[in-house]
């Protein structure tokens, strides 16, 4: 069980603030979709295109915005960033087609990737020796709230009226306007000054490009507990529909109780790529598993679906405990927002993809594209050991340290920061 206070005034405030964001969010993550699908009656697959076009947009804003917050300071833009999601998300409640729709989800999507590399220096600067425990914890934290928002959104789609839906929006917007008030008891971080070296060195990093792209096939298993799951329980199993919320619940919980402790077990580069494939193989069991509840009794079939969140959610800790070791280990203190956002680039792709990938595979084929996702999550994940040794290859510890004191690298470097996390 994650300790209950951080440390120190600046992490208890960041905590604060992504207590009330994640409460916010755990409202849209359990019945998002199904507001879309069963509110304003879009099908599906414009749904998965939309949030497929949304994802696109985050690609390309995630980078952009973590180098401004290296320059420009990161409290003010991660609260910019908060800004725009509680607009956008307010808007959802003007949604009645497909346009309307794209621009929307694009707005938040961009800004919510843009929020998580603007918070990454943040995270670096206050979370002390080991800023992936810190990280850790936060996600435990994370998870409380998406816990108490999935609670909220049970009602919602128990009700299931465009009206609940409607006032899930709003109080999805609110939270996000709270979490950004609160970044001003935040004291703020110091720009980065800038040096002669070039500006986009996270670019420039193929092995971390490589372990990027890695992370983000893997990353398409954060959809399946809030994308394929909830329409799969819906539209191919005799599963009572408040299972929508138990799942989500069940998952949550198991964090907030392990995720701290996960993040310990992973403590270097090595031991990332190790949890990687750990968590390749459970997404593989997990998959197979949820295939099994289509055309069984309602009680075999809310079994079997509890079964493989469980399962599920052992992978999500190695896999999330291994991108926090990874992308901060490997990431030089004075790009850190830079590099977390190049990271961010995985978990993109997964926002780009992973929906209509997940509607086409799980929902469309049906049972047998349960199986091609968890072998590709499985290769996925056995790849990742030798990528990580291809990493700490390209560069020794002591350039790494050269290059943090030079404050810049070479348009051939790699730099290698053994210290922690996001």
């Amino acid at each position: 069980m994650p300790r209950l206070m951080p440390d120190t005034g600046p992490q208890r405030v960041l905590a604060a603030s992504n207590f009330v964001y994640t409460v916010g969010s755990g409202l849209y993550l359990t019945a998002g979709v199904l507001y879309f699908t069963e509110a304003v009656h879009l099908p599906a697959g414009q749904v998965g295109l939309g949030l497929g076009i949304a994802g696109l947009v985050a690609l390309v804003l995630g980078v952009a915005v973590g180098h401004l917050a290296d320059r420009c300071g990161a409290r003010g833009v991660y609260a910019a960033t908060l800004a725009v999601q509680a607009l956008a998300t307010a808007g959802f409640v003007l949604v009645d087609g497909f346009w309307p729709f794209v621009l929307a989800v694009c707005a938040a999507a961009g800004a919510k990737a843009a929020g998580t590399a603007a918070r990454s220096p943040l995270v670096r600067h206050y979370g002390g020796d080991r800023p992936q425990e810190f990280r850790a914890y936060l996600r435990a934290v994370t998870n409380v709230g998406v816990s108490l928002g999935a609670v909220g959104a049970g009602w919602v789609v128990q009700v299931g009226t465009l009206t609940a839906y409607q006032l899930m929006a709003v109080g999805n917007a609110v939270a996000f306007v709270l979490s950004a008030a609160l970044l001003a008891l935040l004291p703020p971080v110091a720009p980065v000054p800038v040096t002669g070296g070039p500006r986009r060195i996270a670019l420039r990093d193929r092995p971390y490009l490589l372990l990027t792209a890695l992370d983000g096939i893997i990353a398409i298993q954060f959809k399946v507990l809030t994308v394929a799951v909830p329409l799969w329980l819906v539209g191919a199993t005799a599963a009572p529909h408040w299972l929508i919320s138990g799942t989500m619940l069940t998952g949550t919980v198991m964090v907030v109780l392990f995720q701290v402790r996960a993040g310990r077990s992973v403590d270097s580069p090595e031991a990332g790529g190790h949890a990687y494939r750990r968590a390749g193989v459970a997404f593989l069991v997990s998959c197979s598993v949820i295939s099994l509840s289509a055309g069984t009794p309602a009680w075999a079939a809310a079994v079997l679906l509890l079964t493989a969140v469980v399962i599920h959610t052992v992978g999500e800790l190695w896999h999330s405990a291994a991108g926090f070791e990874l992308s901060f280990a490997l990431a030089p203190r004075h790009a850190t927002g830079q590099y977390l956002g190049v990271f961010g680039l995985g978990a993109g792709l997964a926002e780009a993809f992973g929906p209509g990938l997940l509607i086409s595979l799980c929902i469309t084929w049906g049972r047998p594209g349960w199986y091609v996702l968890g072998a590709a999550f499985a290769l996925t994940g056995m790849a990742a050991p030798p990528a990580v040794r291809w990493a700490q290859r390209r560069t020794s510890p002591a350039e790494s340290d050269r290059v943090d004191r030079e404050g810049h690298l070479g348009s051939h470097r790699i730099s290698v920061n053994t210290s922690p996390s996001a």
